[in-house]
């Protein structure tokens, strides 16, 4: 008798089970693209098992969120008595310890399963656990509580380990019709520098042969080198389209950060382009919107995505817009509330740094060894330059007087992740968040509702930003639990028409690769009433238009804007 993997709690309690997401139906019927009372056929082909097979991707897709992006083989078995099954396929891993998950569909007659078996995490990433300065984590395995070296790890983002994301998955009936993409530059070199330390040595040369590295490094360097007859606004046509200095300059991108957004590309492009054909072949220029800041790091970073997203691209064809401000606030920027709640949180944050005796011995410690008075110190925003030693694997800066160590980095980082949680719970940067984003989220929104109404519309949107753009998006949107922006951080609004009823659409927000749009404060409770693993268009529609400032007892932006607080 076949063995049958033990069921498995998600949370404390021993009595939930693995539960599958409404898209799934346990009456006997429904699968995700199916009509409710629509039985199995007797028979399936290999093609239509694979249809099947990419229908309930959702099961396993839920249960591994479910159960903390645990690591596991999904798989369905269809069999007929005595019948053949399908191979497995399909691995999807995640980062916590494997879990056992067995599901049945359906009561269907043929008695579909999903199983999820578990796998060993694989190193993949080629470091050695142990390092003289630090300990390297296992990006495959996340710690059960707040590591510092653990998050810094993952804001580096080291173009080591495989991707894997959900972007690009819906029904096998519905049609992608646009894909809005906001990003973070990639990798780059300190803004502050520690005074009187030897800057980290970091060559911002792009070496094929040097890791980290991408197959299309040596031609995305010949293709910028073309890139005269492109149309750039502004002082955009003045920025270098690649990093080529041997010592990097504040703030240039790096290495690193170029392999980074390649493989942003080259992902996008494998599920949005190959996968379904969101832009043909002959492609125009009206087809795609491009803006970045005026910094060559946000400009090179969205060269190289696009690179990737569209090998060789006919420089004609670019037109790259210049956003002034990194909210990207366009002519919407007037808003004295958002400049007021941002002052009240930068005094919670002040107020919660010298209320840290032991960061405060950290920053006198440091301070006596570069010899500066700590006041000095504190100034130079000292974890800007750290992290950048971090992520490159340099040690960290000596002086006559000694070396600041890991210790010094560890508890300025814990300051950091302490800083972030307590941003959460105080609101005041929620506030700031929903007045800085909405010019953006606004223009996002209407460029959808034209989409959704058949207008011919920019279908591919990339916006190249910074860690202040995405942060207060995401807090914006309600998604609480993810991590602050990492280096080239992507987050993508995928638009839906449904095929069965094509007037309706819907909408996936996807935050790295991880689907996060039921995490969302306008469509959380959703999912819970739905037969469709996504969002309808007009709940971001709403949310965008009327309810974000419904806590300032307005009606719209400007009003918002303008009322002073009680």
């Amino acid at each position: 008798m076949e063995k049958v993997p033990p069921k498995v709690s998600l949370n404390s309690s021993e009595s939930q089970q693995c539960s599958l997401p409404p898209a799934v139906s346990m009456d006997g019927h429904g699968v995700a693209g199916q009509d409710p009372g629509q039985k199995l056929p007797s028979a399936l082909s290999q093609g239509q098992g694979r249809q099947l097979l990419e229908q309930l991707v959702y099961v396993c897709h839920m249960c591994v969120l479910a159960a903390a992006n645990a690591s596991c083989i999904f798989f369905i078995s269809l069999s007929w008595g005595e019948g053949d099954r399908l191979v497995p396929e399909n691995p999807i891993t995640g980062q916590a310890q494997a879990f056992h998950c067995i599901r049945n569909i359906c009561d269907w007659q043929q008695k579909p399963q999903v199983h999820l078996i578990p796998v060993n995490p694989v190193r993949e990433d080629g470091l050695s656990p142990k390092s003289r300065k630090r300990i390297m984590p296992d990006l495959l395995t996340e710690p059960p509580a707040i590591d510092p070296v653990y998050e810094a790890q993952v804001y580096c983002n080291i173009p080591t380990v495989a991707e894997r994301s959900m972007e690009g998955h819906a029904p096998h009936y519905f049609k992608l019709v646009s894909v809005q993409v906001l990003i973070r530059h990639g990798d780059r070199y300190p803004l502050y520098a520690i005074p009187k330390t030897k800057r980290p040595d970091i060559d911002c040369m792009l070496v094929p042969s040097r890791k980290p590295s991408h197959p299309q490094l040596e031609a995305f360097v010949k293709h910028m080198s073309k890139g005269s007859a492109a149309q750039m606004d502004g002082s955009l046509s003045s920025l270098p389209h690649f990093p080529s200095h041997s010592l990097c300059e504040m703030g240039e991108l790096t290495q690193t950060g170029v392999v980074q957004h390649l493989r942003n590309g080259q992902l996008l492009r494998e599920i949005y382009i190959n996968k379904h054909k969101l832009l043909p072949s002959d492609w125009t220029a009206k087809q795609l919107y491009l803006e970045t800041t005026g910094k060559s790091r946000t400009l090179q970073s969205a060269l190289a995505l696009l690179y990737t997203f569209l090998p060789d691209f006919d420089w004609k064809k670019i037109n790259i817009r210049h956003q002034w401000s990194t909210i990207f606030c366009s002519g919407s920027c007037d808003c004295p509330m958002r400049n007021h709640y941002l002052e009240e949180e930068q005094r919670r944050q002040y107020s919660l740094r010298v209320k840290n005796n032991n960061l405060e011995k950290i920053y006198v410690d440091m301070a006596k060894i570069v010899g500066i008075p700590t006041r000095q110190l504190r100034a130079s925003n000292p974890i800007d330059s750290l992290l950048c030693y971090f992520c490159h694997n340099v040690s960290f800066p000596c002086t006559k007087a000694g070396c600041i160590g890991m210790e010094h980095f560890k508890v300025i980082k814990r300051h950091q992740l302490e800083d972030e949680r307590e941003r959460q719970e105080k609101k005041l940067y929620f506030l700031y968040a929903l007045l800085a984003t909405h010019p953006l989220l606004n223009q996002t929104v209407n460029r959808l509702q034209r989409i959704a109404e058949g207008k011919k519309e920019e279908v591919f949107v990339l916006y190249s930003a910074h860690d202040v753009t995405l942060s207060p998006v995401l807090s914006a949107l309600g998604i609480t639990e993810a991590r602050f922006p990492r280096f080239a951080a992507r987050l993508v609004f995928e638009l839906w028409q449904d095929g069965k009823r094509p007037k309706e659409h819907f909408i996936r927000i996807l935050y790295n690769g991880a689907d996060v749009t039921f995490q969302t404060s306008f469509c959380k409770d959703h999912y819970k009433r739905s037969s469709k693993p996504m969002c309808p268009l007009e709940k971001l529609v709403n949310f965008v238009k009327r309810d974000m400032f419904l806590i300032f007892n307005s009606t719209n932006y400007y009003d918002a804007c303008h009322k002073r607080a009680l």
